[in-house]
């Protein structure tokens, strides 16, 4: 009566144990392993961060939000637009990931900028036309009086409507 083979532990060798499934050794560079526990020079694909796309995608939103406010449109639409260009720069060179979202950052960075500068130059505007300067010598004539205060509003808003209207 013929025993069987003692059984080979995986990877040890082939059924007949003649010789090693593998010639290299676990963790060779050559095939990308690395061992266990060894520093990886770029993450694996899957797992590429996205935490500046992400943040460019936030701040473009809040500057879009934000717009009618100087701080909110202007400031946080520029830094929108520059970790989203940092993030998309890495996103296409395949350091990190979410390159959409990072342009989409940009995009809303963009936009929040613009119309706060658009809403800023309107305001400007308004206030250095001849409206504006009757309200503002108004409003000083007035002082502390709320009637004073409510009429200077009110000869205003009539002054717009005429001009528009």
């Amino acid at each position: 009566m013929t025993m069987p083979p003692p059984e080979q532990p995986y990877g040890s060798g082939d059924p007949e144990g003649n010789r090693p499934y593998s010639s290299q050794p676990y963790g060779d560079q050559s095939h990308g392993n690395q061992p266990y526990g060894a520093p990886q020079s770029t993450p694996p694909p899957g797992t590429r961060s996205k935490g500046l796309a992400i943040t460019a995608l936030v701040l473009g939103a809040l500057a879009l939000l934000l717009c009618w406010t100087v701080v909110g449109g202007i400031v946080l639409g520029l830094a929108a637009i520059v970790v989203g260009a940092i993030a998309a720069s890495r996103a296409s060179k395949g350091r990190a990931g979410g390159k959409g979202m990072a342009i989409t950052g940009v995009v809303l960075g963009v936009i929040g900028a613009v119309l706060s500068g658009l809403l800023v130059w309107a305001g400007a505007s308004l206030l250095n036309s001849e409206s504006g300067q009757n309200l503002q010598d108004c409003l000083e004539e007035a002082g502390d009086d709320q009637a004073a205060i409510n009429d200077c509003q009110a000869e205003f808003e009539d002054n717009l409507t005429e001009q528009l209207g």
